[in-house]
């Protein structure tokens, strides 16, 4: 049996929504879990903190438009956490070599929250691979004089109530968080973003770094974030060369479940124009 055969067969519970099974490509010696659908630009969605090993509705809508790829991180998700895994500079690695691996050369990258500091990380270290960035709600730059709350310090419904505007939203994606062995995973990856995101929570040489884009790129913001102050989607958009800002309506930090439409639109109306 094969390192990804065992790993297939390792119990990962499944969300009672929206869960799909993925494939695999074994990376690095890591069983790399992914989600593929539709036909068109080939596009890549780096997840945030949770709400993992699911096609989103989201993902369907946007899949419409994109041939979408969502990669697991190691540590979320059914892809596992190596020993020597440390930082977005290792996360960037395993990400170049996996899109070598499926045979994508250029690609849009969607990185949303903690997935936009992996985006951009990656953006960074491989422009010449990007068509175009979009990052949402991001984070990973320094706000001298609004750090915003410390995600670490946060109790779970405390941390819930900040993600969530629309609380039947919220009701709807935990369903099944208070299962035992639901509640052991969820611990498993907040500690993998942790490894990500302990100290410090930004990274002073991204700013600088980022000036090496020249592919378009677009900020989405929330109308009303309770976890990440709205300034930081703001500095990404002052930051990133051939930027545009957009807002989403009547949010908080979780645009991609309460308002995917709207989301969808905008990207897919940014991809579809830069890729003319």
């Amino acid at each position: 049996m094969s390192y990804i055969d065992a790993v297939e067969k390792t119990e990962v519970p499944h969300p009672p929504k929206y869960y799909t099974a993925p494939s695999f490509e074994e990376v690095c010696g890591i069983p790399i879990a992914y989600r593929r659908q539709g036909e068109g630009e080939a596009t890549v969605f780096m997840h945030g903190a949770g709400f993992t090993r699911r096609w989103l509705p989201m993902y369907e809508m946007l899949a419409e438009n994109v041939d979408l790829i969502a990669p697991e991180s190691p540590g979320f998700g059914e892809t596992p956490m190596p020993s020597w895994f440390r930082d977005f500079s290792d996360l960037s690695i395993i990400y170049d070599q996996l899109f070598t691996q499926l045979g994508l050369d250029q690609i849009h990258l969607i990185g949303y929250s903690m997935g936009g500091w992996a985006a951009s990380e990656f953006a960074a270290y491989y422009p010449r691979r990007l068509k175009s960035l979009t990052l949402i709600v991001p984070v990973g730059l320094r706000l001298e004089d609004n750090p915003g709350v410390d995600l670490f310090q946060l109790g779970p419904e405390e941390l819930m109530d900040r993600l969530f505007n629309d609380k039947k939203v919220m009701v709807e994606f935990m369903e099944g968080m208070d299962d035992f062995d639901e509640g052991i995973h969820l611990y498993s990856e907040f500690s993998a973003a942790a490894r990500l995101m302990w100290a410090p929570r930004y990274n002073l040489a991204l700013e600088r770094r980022l000036q090496r884009l020249t592919c378009p790129s677009m900020v989405v913001r929330a109308e009303d974030d309770h976890l990440i102050p709205n300034e930081m989607a703001e500095k990404f958009a002052a930051t990133l060369p051939n930027s545009r800002l957009v807002q989403i309506p009547e949010t908080g930090h979780e645009p991609c479940l309460e308002r995917p439409k709207e989301l969808v639109n905008e990207i897919a109306g940014f991809i579809s124009e830069v890729s003319k």
